[in-house]
């Protein structure tokens, strides 16, 4: 329809304003009469900073890039009309903006925490054509501004005949049927890192790769580790390389981490290198690393990125090397036990952390306040995180906090999952005093009528059946019978009439076998 062509032409407006730097770098007699009719709103479009735009700010291939490639695309399918121009469209998997690949290459995504120029110690490649103010670029002639000018290829001296992708790489992804080698795409490796399907053939071919394509692939990548480390697919390539590279490698591509740990980590893809990296280099390295976090910890616990960071450290860095993250943690615990992020790295204290005074300080913190993290949405994985791994005394803790209140607890939806884990992890004296507690004290079983009936607390019942021993059961199902025909009527009372349906038919195979193999008495 027309309003949608004129909302899409005014979106290709926004993305010409952001690509000339706001309409204020480019010179008028530069550009190409033909690219203004794919960008004739732009006067209006609003301006944006590029790195302050929101949609740039977690992918490289967010929709202002692929924005970006459908003007570059439909720019130069009118140029070839036009001017009978020779062009090779790039993979729509090519990081290289507009086709060229050393664009891609040579810096972090522009919406990448690493590329902001407020940063200390910014990832950002000084070439970049991206930087925040200014129109970087270096722009060949008005004569050569077709395809090696404003949407051509960021090489100053790119011939019209290059096209825009690497001939080496489009051969590698059309010819299904060949196999190649590591050796033969020498001088395209940081190209095909950056490419869906080439990441992923380096990425098999390292794992049983001789020393001399290590060396080939190691020297390619290295000049541009850190933007493929924030790459969407060269970070793969990076991590591959951490696992299988030779010793002096992969200590000289962990010190390449130095002095960027703490924006690598809050970084999409920049992350999931940091903690391959702690998982795998040396000691000395994980405790540098780790220290760069220092002053910065309940920063990334809280980020969607850096709390896998804080993780990998507490699962892999000595316990002596984390004692400054671990203490901002103290009088935090329950704060971050409710938090999305802060629960798992609570749950790795737990499991990692074997100090005393640790363990005293953490479990205090929680056991505290038992009653209120179990039924919060995320604090509720903390309690039943105790019960399962902690210590027989701490679970008794919790058991003897949720008792008086079990059936309440039950028919609420977290907290009947701490519940069962109560039932499966339980001594048999706790459970004994949770399962009298559903039974109720006279024989009309009101708190177990009013469970089986619940969409939570049912399912609570059924871990009863399963976890009790014989004679519970028998006691349990013998009250549960004489109300089945009424929990028939019920949504959630069907499926404890399925289950205890099944157990009696159990019971009674049992017994029958039971009868048929007791010897006979004269």
């Amino acid at each position: 329809s027309s309003g949608q062509n004129l909302s899409e032409s005014r979106n290709i407006g926004r993305v010409g304003n952001r690509m000339m730097g706001g309409g204020t770098g480019l010179q008028s007699h530069l550009a190409d009469p033909m690219y203004h009719q794919y960008a004739r709103f732009s006067e209006n479009a609003d301006s944006f900073d590029l790195l302050n735009d929101p949609s740039m700010d977690r992918s490289y291939m967010g929709n202002s890039y692929m924005n970006m490639l459908e003007l570059q695309r439909a720019y130069l399918g009118a140029q070839k009309s036009q001017y009978g121009l020779p062009y090779k469209s790039g993979s729509p998997n090519s990081h290289s903006y507009y086709g060229s690949p050393t664009f891609g290459s040579n810096m972090s995504y522009p919406g990448s925490p690493l590329a902001h120029p407020g940063m200390p110690n910014s990832l950002m490649s000084p070439y970049s054509p991206m930087r925040r103010g200014e129109v970087n670029m270096r722009y060949p002639s008005a004569t050569r501004n077709y395809s090696g000018g404003v949407m051509g290829s960021w090489h100053m001296d790119a011939s019209l005949d290059e096209g825009f992708g690497s001939s080496m790489l489009e051969e590698f992804k059309s010819n299904k049927t060949r196999g190649f080698e590591l050796s033969e795409i020498a001088g395209h490796v940081v190209e095909f890192s950056s490419d869906q399907y080439g990441s992923r053939f380096i990425q098999q071919k390292l794992e049983t790769a001789t020393t001399d394509e290590k060396n080939m692939v190691y020297e390619e990548i290295m000049p541009q580790a850190l933007a493929l480390m924030t790459d969407v697919f060269g970070n793969y390539v990076i991590q591959k390389f951490f696992e299988h590279g030779l010793p002096p490698q992969r200590r000289e591509l962990g010190e390449k981490l130095i002095d960027n740990v703490l924006p690598l980590s809050l970084q999409m893809y920049g992350c999931r290198v940091i903690q391959k990296a702690i998982e795998v280099v040396d000691l000395d390295q994980k405790i540098k690393m780790v220290k760069e976090l220092d002053g910065h910890v309940m920063r990334c616990v809280r980020d969607q990125n850096g709390n896998h960071v804080v993780q990998k450290c507490i699962e892999c860095v000595p316990e002596e090397n984390i004692e400054f993250i671990i203490s901002t943690f103290f009088g935090h615990v329950v704060t971050l036990s409710t938090h999305p992020y802060g629960c798992r790295v609570i749950q790795r204290v737990l499991e990692h952390c074997h100090d005393p005074d640790t363990q005293s300080k953490v479990m205090e913190e929680i056991l505290s306040t038992v009653s209120m993290l179990a039924q919060d949405q995320y604090g509720n994985y903390v309690v039943q995180h105790v019960l399962e791994h902690g210590k027989p005394d701490e679970r008794t803790v919790i058991i003897k906090e949720l008792a008086g209140k079990i059936v309440q607890m039950s028919q609420q939806k977290f907290a009947s999952n701490v519940v069962e884990k109560c039932l499966t992890f339980g001594g048999p004296e706790e459970r004994e005093l949770l399962v009298n507690e559903m039974l109720g004290t006279t024989d009309e079983n009101e708190p177990l009528q009013a469970m089986m009936k619940d969409q939570f607390a049912n399912y609570v019942v059924q871990k009863v059946l399963e976890t009790c021993d014989d004679q519970q059961r028998e006691l349990i199902l013998t009250r549960i019978k004489v109300h089945l025909n009424a929990l028939k009527k019920y949504t959630y009372g069907k499926h404890i009439v399925a289950r205890v349906e099944k157990l009696v038919a159990a019971g009674e195979r049992r017994m029958a076998l039971q009868s048929l193999t007791q010897p006979l008495v004269a």
